[in-house]
């Protein structure tokens, strides 16, 4: 039997019922909402499920949705698996005041890095993690980078000035 996204649908509602939500397909690829507690179970099953066998963890990530309150941040982990060709987007929230959701690198030790980028740029404590500190940004940086509430640029920046580029001012 194919692996199709009405099938994986089916399996994981089987297991988890109603507490998989906000289902929807955009561009042939399956997406859902996890609660944030239970992120690591899901996970373990969509990886040892020998039907669904979702064991390649392609990419985790960060959004940051100010305007949702309680929670304002997203953990977004794509998985695939690689026999079926099949890929799927797993989505789980938290709020900022407890930014705390399961680490993966027990199902995946790639999930390391990327974990530790999450945490770095928007603040997302990854309980569990083997070494969960900054990756890219300088170790006393206060602040999470990433997060919606940082001007994107600093406006009294000199160097970023357009006339300095040849752009603005007055053309001869």
């Amino acid at each position: 039997m194919a692996l199709t996204n009405e099938r994986i649908k089916e399996r994981i509602t089987e297991k988890f019922g109603e507490q998989i939500t906000e289902w929807e397909e955009s561009y042939g690829m399956l997406s859902f909402r996890v609660p944030a507690t239970k992120n690591l179970e899901i996970v373990q099953f969509l990886y040892q499920d020998e039907e669904l066998g979702f064991r390649f963890l392609t990419d985790l990530t960060g959004n940051h949705f100010p305007e949702r309150k309680d929670e304002e941040l997203c953990v977004v982990c794509h998985l695939h698996n690689m026999v079926a060709n099949a890929r799927i987007r797993v989505r789980a929230y938290v709020p900022v005041a407890q930014p705390d959701i399961h680490s993966l690198t027990p199902v995946f030790s790639g999930a390391n890095w990327m974990e530790r980028e999450t945490y770095d740029f928007f603040g997302i404590n990854f309980v569990g993690h083997p070494n969960l500190t900054r990756i890219l940004n300088v170790d006393d940086m206060d602040y999470f980078p990433m997060r919606k509430e940082y001007a994107m640029e600093d406006p009294t920046r000199v160097d970023k000035d357009d006339e300095m580029f040849g752009r603005g001012g007055t053309v001869v």
